[in-house]
Order: C-alpha cells, then sequence, then structure tokens
C-alpha cells in the first residue's frame, strides 16, 4: 500500500509523513503563504443569461505580511470570465492588479495568478460565471413545484464552488463572508448565512456569516419559497406545494438538535433551517450551515427517512465545525457524522429504528467494498494529484468511518467514549484537520487514559487496512431478522407474498427485503410481489433505487415506464445510478433505453448528475 504507518516505542500508530495529509491536492491555492480570511460578494442574478455577475473582495493573511517585494495571490476558477482584478494598497486606495489565467484542467478548472505590488490587505475581482457552470443549476419554471418562476440553487461541495467564486477552494482554508444578492422581482434569495424568517422577496439581499466556513460550504438558491417555522431556531423553506408536507415530516428537527446538544455541545451555528430543493438535487442533502439543502425524495410520510435530517444536523459539529484539512481525510467529516446522525436517530426514534439503519448501512459498505480496490478501502486515502476529489465519495468513508467509532465505542463505553467525542469537537472547533491529528487526539484521551482497552495495531487495521477488520462487530436487528424469515418462506413456497404481513414496515424494512432477494429470481416471482405490494410506481426513493434494477436484471418488463418515469423526475444521484448501471450492464436494448430517457431527462438534472450518468452511459458502450 502507498499508505504506510509506524509503529514505534509508546507511539501511536501514524500516518507516516504526516504533514503531506495536510496538502490539498485538489487545488491551486497556496494557504501556506497567503489565506483568505473574510469574503465580500456582491452578484447579480440573471436567469435570462443563466449567470451570476459582480465582484468578490477577498481581505487576505499573510504568513509573512512583512516581506518586501512583489507577491502573488493563486485562486482556484473553473469556467469563469474574470474582467478586472485590483488591490487594496495603503488607505483604502484601490489600483488595477495584473493576471493571467492557467490552462484548463478537467478536474482543477484554471489556476488564476494575480500579481501584487506587495502583502497587500484585499483584492477586488469583478467576474462572472459560465451558463454551464458545474456548481450551480439553473432551472427554468416549468421543472420547479409551482411552475411559475425560475429556481437557482448551488452545489459547492467538493471542489464547485471555484465554478461560482474566485477563490481558495480548498477545506483547508475558513473564511467568514457577507453577500449582498439582487435577483429579479417577487424571488427569494437564500444563503448559507444569517437568513431571516420574516424575509420578503425585495430582489435586494443582504447576508452575513459570522462563523468562518470552507469554501465548499458556501451556498446561494434563488427561488419562490416560503418558510415556515419549527421552532424558535428552525424552520423550513420550501416553494408553497412542497412546504406543508415538509413540515409535517420533519416535525422533529428541534428534538433532533435538543438530544445533539446533550451528547456533543451547543450548537453554535445560531440558526437552523431547511431547504427543501427541487427532486433534481444531485444529493440526499447538503450541510450547508445554517441551512441545509435537502432533497424531496425523503418526504415519504412515515418519518422513516429523516434520518438524513438527523446527518445533515450531525454535520454542524461533524464536518462543518470541525472539517478534514483535505478529501483525503473524508471520514472525518462523514464518518463522524454517520456515527452522531446514528447516536440521534436513537434517542428520537428509538433503539431498534438505529440498528436497523445501521444493518442496512453495513450491508451497503459489503457491497460497495466488493468493487473497490484495495487502496480505496481504507480510510487515510493517498494522495491522488490528478484525480477527481469526488472518489473519495462512497461508503467507505461514510459507514466504515461510522463503524471505527461504534468499535471504539464498544470498547471504552459510552460513558467514556461521548466525552470524549464532544471534547474532540469542543478542542477542534472551527479548525481543519488530518487523520493525523485525530489519531494523536485518540492516543492523548483514550488510549493513554485506557491502557490495555485498543491496541495500535487494531487502530491502524481500521485506519489504513482494507476491508473490514476482524474487530468489525455486525450490527443486528430483530426486526430485520424477521423480515430474514418472511423471505426465506416466501422463496420456499411456504407462503404466498401476500400471506406476508407488512403492515408495520418502514422503509428500512422493505429496502432490506429487496436487498436479500437471490440474484436469480423470476420475472414471474417479481410480478407475485408487485401484485401483492405495488412496488412499481412507489413514491419512495430507497424502495425504487432497489426494486428497478432487481427488475431490469430479471427481465421485468412491466416496470419499465414507472421506471422511464422516475428516472425522468428524480435526479437524486444516490437514487438513479443504480438503475442507470443496471440497464448499461444488460443488453444493447437495455443501454439503448438507458440513453434514451437519458437524453429525455438531462435537462432537468443537475450537471453534476448529466456527468455522473454520462460517465456510466460512456463507459459502458460496446
Amino acid at each position: 500500500m502507498r499508505l504506510l504507518f509506524v509503529l514505534a516505542l509508546s507511539a501511536f500508530a501514524t500516518v507516516a509523513l504526516a504533514s503531506s495529509r495536510a496538502d490539498d491536492e485538489h487545488s491551486h491555492a497556496q494557504p501556506q503563504l497567503v489565506r483568505i480570511t473574510d469574503m465580500a460578494l456582491d452578484l447579480r442574478v440573471d436567469f435570462a443569461t443563466r449567470t451570476l455577475q459582480g465582484e468578490v473582495v477577498h481581505t487576505l493573511a499573510w504568513a509573512e505580511p512583512k516581506a518586501n517585494g512583489p507577491a502573488e495571490l493563486v485562486l482556484d476558477t473553473r469556467d469563469l470570465a474574470i474582467e478586472r482584478v485590483q488591490a487594496r494598497v495603503g488607505e483604502g486606495r484601490w489600483q488595477r492588479a495584473a493576471f493571467t489565467l492557467g490552462e484548463p484542467d478537467e478536474i482543477l478548472g484554471r489556476r488564476l495568478v494575480i500579481s501584487l505590488p506587495g502583502r497587500v490587505e484585499a483584492v477586488r475581482i469583478r467576474y462572472r460565471t459560465s451558463p454551464e457552470a458545474s456548481g450551480l443549476q439553473w432551472m427554468p419554471p416549468a421543472l420547479t413545484a409551482t411552475g411559475r418562476q425560475p429556481l437557482l440553487f448551488s452545489q459547492s461541495q467538493a471542489i464547485h464552488a471555484r465554478s461560482w467564486v474566485p477563490l481558495q477552494d480548498t477545506p483547508s482554508v475558513r473564511f467568514t463572508y457577507s453577500a449582498r444578492v439582487r435577483t429579479p422581482a417577487g424571488l427569494m434569495a437564500l444563503m448559507s448565512a444569517d437568513n431571516r424568517p420574516d424575509a420578503q422577496p425585495t430582489g435586494d439581499y443582504r447576508f452575513r456569516m459570522p462563523q468562518p466556513i470552507p469554501s465548499y460550504l458556501l451556498a446561494i438558491a434563488v427561488g419562490d419559497f416560503r418558510f415556515k417555522p419549527l421552532s424558535p431556531r428552525a424552520g423550513i423553506w420550501a416553494e408553497a406545494p412542497v412546504l406543508d408536507r415538509a413540515v409535517a415530516e420533519f416535525a422533529d428537527t428541534e428534538a433532533m438538535i435538543a438530544a445533539t446538544e446533550a451528547l456533543y455541545g451547543p450548537y453554535r451555528w445560531e440558526r437552523y433551517d431547511l431547504l427543501i430543493l427541487p427532486a433534481s438535487f444531485p444529493y440526499g442533502g447538503m450541510e450547508n450551515p445554517r441551512l441545509s439543502f435537502i432533497t424531496p425524495t425523503v418526504i415519504v410520510g412515515d418519518k422513516s427517512l429523516v434520518s438524513l435530517i438527523a446527518h445533515e444536523l450531525a454535520h454542524s459539529w461533524s464536518g462543518n465545525l470541525v472539517t478534514n484539512a483535505s478529501w483525503k481525510d473524508f471520514w472525518l467529516n462523514e464518518g463522524f457524522t454517520s456515527y452522531v446522525e446514528n447516536r440521534i436517530v436513537e434517542q428520537v426514534f428509538g433503539a431498534e429504528q438505529a440498528a436497523m439503519e445501521n444493518v442496512v448501512a453495513q450491508a451497503g459498505l459489503r457491497e460497495a467494498l466488493r468493487s473497490l480496490p484495495p487502496e480505496r478501502q481504507v480510510l487515510a486515502l493517498p494522495a491522488t494529484p490528478g484525480g477527481d476529489p469526488e472518489d473519495a465519495t462512497n461508503d467507505v468513508a461514510y459507514i466504515k468511518g461510522q463503524w471505527f467509532l461504534i468499535f471504539l465505542e464498544q470498547r471504552f463505553g459510552r460513558e467514556v467514549f461521548d466525552p470524549f467525542l464532544r471534547k474532540w469537537f469542543d478542542e477542534h472547533a472551527f479548525k481543519s484537520v488530518t487523520t493525523d491529528d485525530f489519531l494523536a487526539f485518540l492516543r492523548r484521551e483514550l488510549l493513554a487514559k485506557h491502557p490495555g482497552k485498543v491496541s495500535d495495531a487494531e487502530v491502524a487495521a481500521w485506519i489504513a487496512g482494507p476491508g473490514l477488520p476482524d474487530t468489525a462487530v455486525p450490527a443486528t436487528s430483530a426486526r430485520l431478522e424477521a423480515v430474514d424469515a418472511a423471505r426465506t418462506r416466501w422463496l420456499e413456497g411456504q407462503t404466498t407474498a401476500r400471506g406476508i404481513d407488512t403492515s408495520r414496515w418502514i422503509t428500512q424494512e422493505w429496502v432490506h427485503f429487496l436487498e436479500g432477494l437471490p440474484a436469480d429470481i423470476s420475472a414471474q416471482q417479481l410480478l407475485e410481489i408487485d401484485g401483492a405490494f405495488r412496488l412499481t410506481g412507489t413514491a419512495n426513493g430507497e424502495i425504487a433505487q432497489r426494486w428497478y434494477p432487481i427488475t431490469v436484471r430479471a427481465g421485468y418488463f412491466e416496470a419499465r415506464p414507472a421506471l422511464a418515469q422516475f428516472l425522468r423526475k428524480v435526479g437524486r444521484r444516490k437514487l438513479i445510478l443504480p438503475i442507470y448501471r443496471a440497464l448499461a450492464e444488460q443488453s444493447e436494448g437495455d443501454r439503448a433505453f438507458a440513453r434514451q430517457v437519458f437524453q429525455q431527462a438531462a435537462p432537468g438534472y443537475h450537471p453534476i448528475t448529466r456527468a455522473s450518468v454520462q460517465a456510466l452511459l460512456d463507459a459502458r458502450a460496446p
């Protein structure tokens, strides 16, 4: 393996060449020389041209502020038109600054190099975005819930912020920001900042984010949004047709906040609001501070998918508050968040639902590991110059990372582990960290204080070893064991599908039932299941993303019209990529069907989703 660990004397298993883990190979920026500390945006939203136009002022902190002679500021951009750059030199005077744009890189975009007369305190950049900006989706009225007004939303993670702001696009740099955003009349603008619940659609909005954040948490949305409160510090923004259903589904949000505070300390972002976006949003949620972006695909009527809200809320401690310094250590964001999420679910919805979610998640991880090369199965990933940081977005970071923390909790007990985790958040609040930082903290605060509980080798196996260590204890669920028994009785002919009592099943039980069906199940068997449970046409995306691939592989063509409708309606990558993949792996006729549906659906997909589906279909082309 390229990632090496050393064991020495009383020292802990530590990543070799530790300092390199803070380096970010996915950014042109040079934060070791200069950092952005504050950003002031002034943008105009133009739906006609699908662009943002305006300027940004970056306040700078130099490593050597008193050094003499010329200096350079290197920023990240992608498909931005840079019109003018100025530097503020003494007494607030602005003067022109020369700049160059490097050659475009398919993943990193273009390096913006600004030549400066010295270590100036600020630079001002006038620019406009491209209509094809990878971090922005422009939706015409016909694709919105109301059908009356257009809609815009951003997705900056992992390195898409550079497509709508020239900046240091790396999680190792944190900054505060302010913004003025002007929109067409009647549209509401929101940001990952201090949105006012009583704001009116004036067309001219001002924002301030006083807590320092990394660039991937910079967010904007513009649309016909309305607000309803959930509690004095939490509420929901959404288009009118979605708002009431979202309020009912996410009514337990305040209880989740309180449960997390009891475990891990105060919520430090003042408000926690949710913005329900169209179904084209490429992810389940995005943890933009103060305003989590949420897919409507989790509004299913029984609250069985609200663990997504628990997950995005948990990021207010793990990720937003304590952030991975580079995408090599993505597990520090997502593994910790998945662990905290499950603790919230247990506290608010009960231990059995939390157990079911763990069983389902761990099964997904085992399946993912079958297709990942060993070097991608580790938590502390090796550097990937020239690679795409999106490659770190898989179940290893989320579920193996969570499982490692569950392992520590089991060995030390919650009475020890909970204060340990809270102290981690407290001591590293508003900082960017590496795996080495966590390992040093773990050794000091747990291993040294409780010797003999966990060995260096056991920790190293989790952090740097591929697959799952022998110390991984699988989650169990009595309710899912009952699902296994029911499925077995049906497969063995002891009962009909209609004879299975599913009246109290929630999403996790349906998911477990479907994931346990044999690979050689027949179309006739699926016809019986469908006749009993009406899975074709389900509004539940978690069920749909399992059911439709099964129908494709079994040749159950009766499901095709509903499958196509689902792909045209939903743009969440997690839900649609398994279906496209199943079609692409079958006959040429199936692949042609997939391409036809994609051509119809693509205008409503986010650029990130379009690129993912296109890459999948291209890879499977004969």
